[in-house]
């Protein structure tokens, strides 16, 4: 889901944001150090430099991560770890001395770019040297453990280990609930050695928050959306509880139909066993989607199969996304897009299939690194990462500290709302379908699009939910377990297959929990992209069902896009919202729009049945 080189400052960089050097920094006398006299001037003067600063580092960045994607040897991930590293040293000497103007007057704008230069960081180190090295070094050891993670059904035969993309693989195929519970056991078992590590990295990751003036490092990371940490977390309750009865009905309904499937191994009405939904995380249940959709609602047509049969190439593809685009007003892409992205796997090297969106020189030199394959899901996936580079090119005259999105939820959020307008009717006027089946056979399409993203609403907000609690001491390194497993009960209704104590850490078999990235935001793109679609199909005149709304050829649509990316980060994200929306608070109703008929049908199939766990 995370896209790297989706913003001016790539959030693989932002995600490895320490403040190193800080003892240094805050030595007295040192320039920046807390307390020391400051005026605006210095303000205005410093804030350049680091927007100076920030823009060719930023640049070698991008350079090197481009070549270290599209070209993968020893000597380009060197080159690449090293222009990251001097981004991130200097940007975070930068966050550090931002402290040393909080008590200046200035602009907005100006005030503006200090506070993002501090809530920027995801870890900020302790002032101690000392500390600052021991955080940096759990933070490489935990993510190299998940990295370095197999599980080996019998350790004496290397044959038998899997990595997790086997693990994915099994999870996704296999229908035999034994072999499904001994590899969702196993794969939790490499998390185990992490549980110390992570102990004692909230602990060094809350001094550094408090050191910038946060309550703790949760805090500080919901400081970045311009609201108090608090009002934050009840915006995200307030959020779920909007969309919870869906996710209810759909809960209901695929715990009744793998009941059919496997008996009393699922409960009638508790949760449901978190191993038999087809991914190892319960988060997308789009894998289980043939036992859970009768043949009655099943999609009317395959993209993927009119898309093979028209021959049509990958740069055919990223033409048909182009022309999206420019329906709604915006200018063609550059030149070098077409010269300098990388569409097709080459056949001489290897490279970093992971499709993603770059702005090499933070204006107008944009490009997508994908491995197309005409299929559905990558034709889908272009527009989505178009919607990125549009969006780079919108904001590409701010300060460097302002291009990026409204909050980090948008970015993705753009690039999802593209993808629902590739409906029938859009197909229909591209030329690959000659006539648009009738709405009523839409539920195999809804309820394949809610297996995805309604199903991932839960865990998208207790991933982070979890962490807050953990970083305030809400919860203990004895509770690490209970409390995640409580929260999967509370949002998801899942259960794990056997008992997990705390000699487990669950938490750490998630990628994103020993790499320290945020999860919030994809919670946030999977609301905000619904509102937007919700708003642009009005804009653009739609009066059908939601889920056929195209934005296509409509430039109203394109304006309302225009006005909301070209503000980069420089608003507040209400602002942001407001001028694509007419709102400045997210709603989580426009889902139910869409999903309006998908729920009346459950309803129907539900009568009887029980709901909830």
């Amino acid at each position: 889901m995370t896209r790297p080189a989706s913003s001016a400052f790539p959030r693989v960089v932002l995600l490895l944001l320490l403040v190193a050097g800080a003892a240094a920094a805050c030595r007295v006398g040192a320039p920046g150090a807390p307390g020391s006299s400051a005026t605006a001037e210095e303000a205005l003067r410093f804030l350049q430099e680091v927007n100076d600063t920030a823009a060719r580092l930023a640049v070698e960045q991008q350079r090197a991560g481009w070549v270290a994607s599209t070209y993968i040897t020893t000597d380009t991930q060197a080159i690449a770890a090293r222009a990251n590293q001097a981004f991130i040293d200097a940007m975070a000497r930068y966050a550090r001395e931002a402290t040393r103007f909080d008590d200046v007057e200035l602009p907005p704008d100006a005030r503006r770019q200090l506070e993002l230069l501090k809530v920027m960081l995801v870890v900020a180190t302790p002032s101690d040297a000392g500390e600052a090295e021991e955080l940096a070094n759990l933070m490489a050891s935990m993510e190299a453990t998940y990295g370095r993670g197999t599980w080996c059904a019998d350790p004496a035969k290397r044959e038998t280990c899997l990595d997790i993309e086997q693990i994915t693989e099994v999870m996704a195929s296999s229908r035999d609930p034994q072999r499904l519970r001994q590899v969702w056991e196993g794969w939790h078992t490499i998390a185990i050695p992490m549980k110390k590590d992570y102990a004692r990295f909230v602990e060094l990751a809350n001094k550094g928050a408090r050191e910038l003036g946060f309550a703790d490092a949760g805090a500080m990371w919901r400081a970045k959306y311009d609201m108090p940490p608090d009002a934050f977390t009840k915006e995200l309750d307030r959020l779920w509880e909007q969309v919870r009865p869906l996710y209810v009905s759909l809960h209901a309904y695929v715990r009744m139909k793998l009941r059919q499937r496997y008996g009393d191994l699922v409960p009638a009405d508790g949760p449901i066993p978190a191993h038999l939904l087809g991914n190892i995380w319960a988060q997308d249940w789009s894998n289980i989607a043939p036992l859970v959709a009768e043949g009655s609602v099943r999609p009317a047509f395959s993209l993927t199969e009119i898309l093979k049969r028209r021959n049509m190439s990958a740069t055919d593809m990223v033409r048909v996304g182009e022309r999206f685009f420019t329906s709604l007003g915006f200018e063609p892409l550059p030149p070098t897009f077409w010269e300098r992205s990388l569409f097709v796997q080459p056949s001489d090297r290897a490279v970093v299939c992971h499709a993603s969106a770059w702005n090499i020189d933070l204006v107008d030199d944009l490009r997508i690194k994908m491995c197309i394959d005409p299929t559905e899901e990558d034709f889908t996936t272009i527009h989505h990462e178009l919607g990125h580079n549009f969006y780079q090119r919108a904001y590409n005259s701010l300060p460097v500290l302002f291009r990026d999105s409204a909050n980090d939820g948008f970015h993705e959020a753009l690039g999802d709302t593209i993808g629902l307008s590739v409906t029938p009717e859009y197909l229909v006027k591209i030329g690959l379908l000659d006539r648009a089946p009738d709405a009523s056979g839409d539920i195999g399409l809804l309820l394949g699009r809610a297996l995805d993203k309604i199903a991932f609403l839960p865990f998208g907000l207790l991933v982070d939910q979890w962490r807050w609690q953990v970083f305030s001491g809400e919860v203990g390194p004895d509770a690490y377990n209970r409390a995640w497993w409580d929260l999967r009960l509370k949002y998801q209704g899942v259960a794990p297959p056997s008992p997990r104590g705390e000699e487990f850490f669950d938490p750490g078999a998630k990628y994103h929990v020993p790499a320290v990235t945020p999860y919030t935001r994809y919670f946030l793109a999977h609301i905000l992209q619904f509102q937007f679609h919700r708003a642009l199909a009005q804009a653009a005149g739609c009066t059908g069902p939601l889920h056929r709304c195209s934005i296509y050829e409509s430039e109203e649509a394109g304006k309302r896009l225009q006005a909301m990316m070209e503000m980069g980060l420089s608003r507040p994200w209400p602002e942001a919202l407001e001028a694509l929306t007419g709102s400045r608070e997210m709603d989580a109703t426009a889902i139910r729009d869409y999903f309006a008929p998908l729920q009346a049908w459950l309803d129907r199939q539900l009568e009887g049945q029980p709901k909830g766990w």
